[in-house]
């Protein structure tokens, strides 16, 4: 029977001999295909740190054959073991990892002569490089099968109760749609049926040898190695009818001390989950850095490349603001700074708010800029009256075929979405991104936000989407920045759900570091000080905060051109001052115009060059 299947090489670390072995049709208890190591084969002698606790089961064969004899110091190979009889395991990656003394994937690192993985010979695999998955069997019609079947037989299920036999490794989409169409026809709605097809297909069809399955119960995640193809079978329950064998990796994983992002992902209410994208960080549970290092460097990787594990538990850092960032934004504290940055990092969404011309926009773009790294980090939006979901995260949108020339409606990502895939790609995941909001306040945020409302203030949870029914989650380093203009009358009272997910910071011409910002900047120009001085004296003269006026209108190289200040003071500052008294009679130019502001003025106030 063995020789339905070529010969098998590994070859040991460090351009080591090679070991020799051949595949079983036979299957185990568990239903995996074993694997049988040669006699005369070479054994490493040494194991890395993290494997009895990876895979605790192959460390005690390996331990185990040491201590029979069946693995000893080798003759042949001076330094190395060797095996002196046939080992069945059962499993090719239990073998390779009894022989390299690390976890392996035995499906790609069992080679024939001419370098074909193993995998090459299963059939009907999903092709493509090893995905991770978690399937769910804590409340299977009340029971927990981990627990009770999948830890203790090496298995993970699926119920499938209604599904009709016939349905093994690699069955299509399409006849399995047609199936699950009329096997559940009275006992699932519609939306139930389509998800049955997807979990189905991607149990016995996507799912292959080699991947790495997740399960979550009793508060804990646990990991393991799928091992052997689908098979589908009766119970009596019919609670596990379709099946795949596992080998289980550890004792598992406390859910509430896994990393934020996989946290995210496993929230996803769903009893089959692709958590490829959190593949890396799955694989380096539990395993220091220093354990990962030795694990590449057992397995020849190449010492310049990156580890994909500790590449993907990187943490999100944001930088420290410094004198020199407070100097260029005229800020008069970095301690000021700072607590933007601080408030940035606990909340993850911070809301500028103030009159007009206080430089939120600016301080915000200049802010996420610096802690970002760079413009590539950051990306702006503006609210308006009519912005809605669909133009802020995703909706349909009409859009012309380059071919054909036809109009169609498509699902369009907005802003929102393109930066938070952005932040989510592998490689980014430790690099702040920010999405700065101007004039948040103008946009009803409800109907812009909808669900999404719930991911701001719930960053390790997932929602389904309304457009695409995906399952998504805000990135841990996507942050917010609005800004909100307060003079805006337009504009009702921020709801409390808004108050409650952002931090808000006052920017206001009463207090630093707007107050003394005109000051500074004329002093850093070489500029008279007279302007800053009729900025005070305008704003001790208006009553409500949210109406002063903002040095930023008086910042602009046109304000120093000749007439230019009473041109700007002309046709911005008074205007918004009639604005404000309008309908209430007071004459704006005897009270808010320059004439009468420069007469109230000290004799050396428009003499200053600082103060």
């Amino acid at each position: 029977m063995a020789g339905e299947y070529p010969g098998f090489r590994l070859r040991l670390p460090n351009d080591g001999p090679v070991a020799s072995g051949r595949l079983l049709t036979e299957k185990g208890t568990n239903g995996s295909q074993k694997f049988v190591v040669s006699a005369g084969s070479p054994v490493r002698p040494e194991v890395v740190p993290s494997f009895p606790i990876r895979i605790p089961s192959s460390y005690r064969l390996r331990e185990q054959k040491i201590a029979e004899g069946v693995i000893r110091e080798s003759e042949t190979w001076p330094g190395w073991l060797e095996t002196v009889e046939d080992i069945e395991c059962n499993s090719p990656s239990a073998a390779a990892e009894i022989l390299v003394g690390r976890s392996a994937n035995g499906w790609l690192e069992w080679k024939t002569e001419d370098g074909h993985p193993l995998s090459d010979y299963i059939e009907q695999l999903w092709p493509g490089p090893n995905r991770a998955w978690l399937v769910r069997g804590s409340n299977v019609t009340g029971l927990d099968l981990v627990q009770r079947l999948w830890l203790p037989e090496q298995r993970v299920t699926l119920a499938a109760k209604h599904l009709r036999q016939g349905f093994g490794q690699g069955a299509s989409k399409d006849r399995l749609r047609t199936a699950v169409e009329e096997d559940y026809e009275s006992t699932a709605t519609y939306n139930q049926k389509m998800q049955l097809v997807e979990e189905f297909h991607a149990f016995v069809s996507r799912m292959k040898p080699g991947d790495v399955v997740c399960t979550i119960s009793g508060g804990r995640l646990f990991v393991g190695e799928i091992t052997g193809a689908a098979e589908q079978i009766e119970t009596e329950d019919g609670r596990s009818n379709l099946r795949r064998p596992v080998q289980w990796h550890s004792e598992g994983f406390a859910y509430d001390e896994l990393p934020e992002e996989l946290q995210q992902k496993l929230s996803a209410q769903h009893d089959v989950v692709d958590l490829t994208v959190v593949k890396d960080l799955i694989d380096g549970l539990g395993i220091s850095d220093e354990e990962l290092v030795e694990e590449a460097e057992a397995a020849d990787r190449d010492p310049s490349a990156e580890i994909p594990a500790i590449t993907a538990r990187r943490e999100i850092e944001l930088p420290v603001p410094d004198e020199e960032l407070a100097g260029e934004l005229l800020v008069h504290d970095v301690d000021w700074l700072r607590e933007i940055r601080d408030l940035l990092w606990d909340d993850k969404q911070l809301v500028l708010y103030g009159p007009p011309g206080t430089g939120k926009t600016y301080l915000a773009l200049k802010l996420a800029e610096f802690l970002g790294g760079g413009r590539e980090q950051v990306k702006l939006v503006q609210f308006h009256p009519s912005y809605a979901y669909e133009d802020f995260f995703e909706g349909f949108r009409p859009q012309e075929d380059p071919e054909t020339r036809e109009v169609a409606f498509r699902l369009t990502a907005g802003p929102l979405r393109e930066l938070a895939d952005l932040a989510g790609r592998e490689g980014n995941r430790h690099i702040p991104h920010f999405l700065i909001i101007d004039e948040i306040n103008r946009a009803n945020l409800a109907k812009v936000f909808g669900e999404l409302y719930f991911l701001l203030e719930y960053r390790k949870r997932t929602v389904r989407l309304t457009y695409s029914g995906d399952d998504f989650g805000l990135p841990p380093n996507l942050f917010v920045i609005g800004t909100m203009n307060t003079a805006d009358r337009s504009i009702a009272l921020v709801d409390a759900a808004m108050r409650r997910r952002f931090a808000f910071v006052e920017l206001s011409p009463r207090t630093e570091p707007t107050s003394g910002l005109l000051r500074r900047w004329l002093a850093g120009e070489g500029k008279s000080a007279e302007p800053a001085a009729l900025l005070d004296e305008l704003n001790s003269r208006i009553d409500e905060a949210d109406f002063r006026i903002g040095p930023s209108y008086l910042m602009k190289p046109g304000v120093y051109r000749d007439g230019g200040l009473e041109r700007t003071w002309r046709t911005k500052i008074l205007p918004l001052l009639e604005e404000h008294h309008y309908g209430e009679g007071v004459d704006i130019e005897k009270r808010y115009g320059l004439a009468a502001l420069r007469a109230a003025l000290p004799v050396s106030g428009g003499d200053e060059t600082d103060a």
